[in-house]
This record gives C-alpha cells, structure tokens and sequence, in this order.
C-alpha cells in the first residue's frame, strides 16, 4: 500500500501575488525571479492563514523565539509618568545594507506592530530615501482608506523635512541598477504635488519610547 503523501500549503509574504497557495509549482510562480521574495511551507492551512495575517517578520520572530516584539518592548520601557506615543497610528521605518545598498522599508500598525505594507528590497538606495518613501506611502495609503486624522510615525527628522517639501533631498546618484528605486522617488513626489493630506507627521521619541514599533532591528 502507498503511503498518502502529506500535503504542504505554501505562503508567499513577497512575491508576485501574494497569498496561499496549494502546491509548490504554483508558488514557484510567484517567487522564482522575484527580487525579495519571501515564502514558506506549512503543513495544515491553518498555520499557513495565521502566518500570511500576521505578517513575515512576526513570523520569523516567533519562528526563531526572538525577543518580544518591538511594541512590546517599546511599551515595558517607557518610564512612568513619561506621555505615550499615540498607538492608532501608523509607525515607519527603513532599512540599508550599504550606502547605497540594499534598501527596505515599511509600515506597521503602531499598536500591534503588524505589517501593512513592505517594499524591497531594491538596489542602490539609501536609508533616507528609504524613509521617505515610507512616509509616503503611509500617507497615500491612509488617504485611499480615509483616514485622514490617523498619524504618522517617523524616527528620521530628514525624512519628516522632505515630505513637507514635497522634494527627496538625496545626493543618491542615478544608474541602471536604481532606476526602480527613482521610480518609486519620482511617484512620490508626484504624490505630494497632487494631493492635500491632514494627517499629522510626527517624530517617533527613541529616547523615551525606545525603538519605533516598523524598525528592522538590524542595528
């Protein structure tokens, strides 16, 4: 008698379409080329639904017993008596392996700490430009949604004076291995220049709140 082969269930975080798929030729599809992509395996569709809801990095944070999750972290360290971060918000952070190198960035839900969007990561960037590109995109995404009083968390003060100019201020010199990231730079802008947003940009305070909740821990 043939034994049953036991089936695997496949997400994919990052990859062409995100989501779960059945088999590994059909997430092969969605990953193999992909720059970035990230995947894995599951045995029950149950595990594989909770890990594509809670995001890759939770995940992986859960998956090797890392240390509590910077929302955690960030509330057990804040002294008594100090005023807290306004958690219905959206927190955003980068991340670059050289500069230029490997850039990364994303948003999370302040209060939980959960992905909302994550880019790269993209050749030939720097971490400015990787914060400003966050900026945006939470205030684009905010404004698709409507949620035109929810704030916006930045640790990076370069970033926050961009936005405000509606400019990314980078010396980042322009080549074929970066066109994606000046795609993202130039749709940015043009998104400032054409939109009205209300939401309040604010100044995540490391000192006291320590890490923000979208850092990347690579420091």
């Amino acid at each position: 008698m043939v034994k049953e082969k036991k089936s695997k269930f496949y997400v994919v975080w990052n990859g062409v379409t995100p989501g779960i798929y059945d088999t590994w030729g059909d997430c092969k599809l969605q990953v193999e080329g992909y720059e970035g992509a990230k995947y894995k395996s599951f045995p029950t569709r149950e595990e594989a639904a909770e890990a594509l809801e809670n995001g890759y990095f939770e995940y992986m944070g859960k998956a090797v017993g890392n240390n509590p999750s910077p929302v955690k972290r960030t509330i057990d360290n804040i002294p008594a008596g100090t005023p807290l971060p306004v958690w219905d918000s959206i927190a955003v952070d980068a991340a670059c392996s050289g500069n230029p190198g490997d850039m990364e960035y994303k948003g999370v839900y302040t209060a939980t700490g959960k992905d909302l969007f994550h880019i790269g990561p993209l050749k030939k960037g720097t971490n400015n430009v990787g914060e400003f590109l966050a900026l945006v995109h939470a205030l684009a995404l905010l404004a698709q949604k409507g949620k035109g009083d929810m704030p916006v968390y930045s640790d990076s003060l370069n970033a926050i004076g961009w936005v405000r100019k509606k400019k990314a201020k980078t010396s980042l010199k322009r080549m074929p291995q970066n066109e994606p990231v000046f795609d993202l730079i130039e749709r940015a802008e043009k998104w400032l220049q054409t939109h009205t947003f209300t939401n309040p940009i604010l100044k995540w305070n490391t000192k006291e709140w320590g890490e923000i909740p979208a850092d990347f821990g690579r420091k």
